[in-house]
């Protein structure tokens, strides 16, 4: 068995973060959940009970609970996150983190300066302070379908059209700031894959509440569509589980295949969806 993880879950009040913190506690992780208020602490605090699974010593007597991994929460703001050093910081607070996950983000809301900010500047600040910390090793940041400069191969040039049209008339701010985000950590994990970091960018279509289901994973034959936040969840915890994944952008939809299936796929062919990107 792997030894367990301590992750440090960034935006833990979020939906997705919600429905990923459970699924790491059950493997036997720490989590240390990340939330802007106070107001938000009874919420997060409360995906922790009733996690109760069985424990399988090997023996042939799965008796017993199997451990279960500790929650703590930590209220900081993200938007006061200024420099590299204010995100290490929290870094050096949080004793022990090996895992990151930004799942944080004002989401294009909130006006331009909030989502440079939080999406862009922030995140760029905890990206490069968690490669700079020896003991980190896996850095997960969910992102979105259409963050890219330049048309994939796979892409028709409707829905490189279609993207576009996100990207520079609905959400040009978000986009700008999601996208410097997303190559500072491909670029950041280039530097110190020899040393074992990885840098997962995990980059789902439009969410839904819909339960989790089979998923398109990797590189997707559309730039736009739905996804369940619940299937974000799954699919991210996997990835975070796997012991071969190697730096990376998964794009992510609906789809037909076993998401099981599918996390083992793109990391037994290191499919990347960076492919045809400056950065690549």
């Amino acid at each position: 068995m792997p030894a367990p993880h301590h992750v440090l879950l960034l935006g833990g009040h979020g939906k997705v973060a919600q429905l990923l913190t459970p699924l790491l506690l059950r493997r036997g992780w720490d989590v240390t959940s990340v939330i802007r208020s106070e107001e938000q602490v009874t919420a997060v605090r409360a995906l922790a009970p009733h996690l109760t699974t069985r424990r399988d010593d090997g023996d042939g007597d799965n008796s017993g609970e199997a451990k279960v991994g500790k929650l703590d929460v930590l209220v900081r703001s993200l938007e006061a996150v200024k420099e590299e050093r204010d995100a290490r910081a929290v870094l050096e607070e949080v004793r022990g983190v090996d895992y990151v996950v930004w799942s944080a983000g004002a989401g294009g809301k909130g006006g331009s300066d909030l989502t440079y900010a939080i999406d862009r500047d922030a995140a760029i600040h905890f990206i490069r302070a968690a490669a700079a910390t020896p003991t980190v090793t896996r850095f997960l940041m969910v992102s979105y379908l259409g963050s890219r400069r330049n048309k994939p191969a796979w892409w028709s040039d409707e829905a490189w059209a279609a993207a576009e049209d996100v990207n520079t008339r609905v959400l040009p701010h978000y986009y700008r700031a999601k996208l410097a985000a997303d190559e500072v950590l491909y670029s950041v994990s280039k530097e110190r894959a020899s040393s074992g970091f990885v840098g997962i960018n995990l980059r789902p279509g439009t969410l839904t509440i819909e339960p989790a289901g089979k998923v398109e994973l990797g590189k997707t034959g559309h730039s736009k569509g739905k996804i369940s936040r619940e299937s974000v969840a799954r699919v991210a915890n996997l990835l975070l589980a796997s012991e071969e994944v190697k730096s990376t952008w998964l794009d992510l939809l609906d789809g037909e295949e076993e998401m099981e299936e599918a996390v083992a796929r793109v990391v037994r062919e290191g499919v990347n969806a960076v492919e045809g990107e400056d950065v690549f």
